[in-house]
């Protein structure tokens, strides 16, 4: 498996990299987030208007509170200076209970909702079209119209991920 390699080089790091390099995590975070949740509601509405039925919600990506290893009062923290925000459970709370676990869910909802609008509008096969399948649906547009229908190749025809009857 491929990894990324972070940990064997945080210890080599300037501590004034480190220090300015914590924050930085917040920022795309505080200026993607209100964008991501106007595209999912617009993405939502369009899916709702053209049909859409059964899209999981947004809280079925969010990690249950009961499976979080550490409750509030057992939360780890890290033995540094008590000017470091580091040094409080309030600061681990956060960003490993809400942080962390909210906006891995909606960027893995939105990346879900768009899986199924390509499904819908372009139920045509490509190297990567395997990963759509969490955005499998009944029928594509292409499934609808029996005329439209015989443009496609026979694979795209076929695929169970845009055509649950495999027809």
């Amino acid at each position: 498996m491929d990894r990324v390699k972070i940990g064997c080089n945080y210890e080599r790091q300037p501590f004034w990299k480190v220090i300015l390099g914590v924050p930085l995590i917040y920022l795309p975070i505080i200026t993607t987030v209100p964008f991501v949740v106007i595209g999912v509601v617009l993405i939502k509405t369009h899916l709702k208007y053209v049909g859409g039925m059964d899209i999981k919600s947004y809280d079925e990506f969010i990690p249950a509170w009961i499976s979080h290893r550490y409750g509030n009062h057992e939360q780890p923290a890290i033995n540094i200076s008590r000017f470091h925000p580091a040094h409080y459970r309030f600061f681990w709370i956060f960003n490993c209970k809400l942080y962390c676990p909210l906006s891995v869910a909606l960027f893995r909802y939105v990346v879900y909702l768009v899986k199924i609008v390509e499904n819908w509008w372009c139920p045509f096969a490509h190297d990567q079209k395997r990963e759509y399948e969490e955005g499998a649906i009944d029928k594509s547009f292409w499934h609808v119209d029996p005329e439209e229908l015989e443009k496609l190749h026979p694979d795209d025809k076929q695929n169970p991920i845009w055509n649950a009857k495999g027809e």
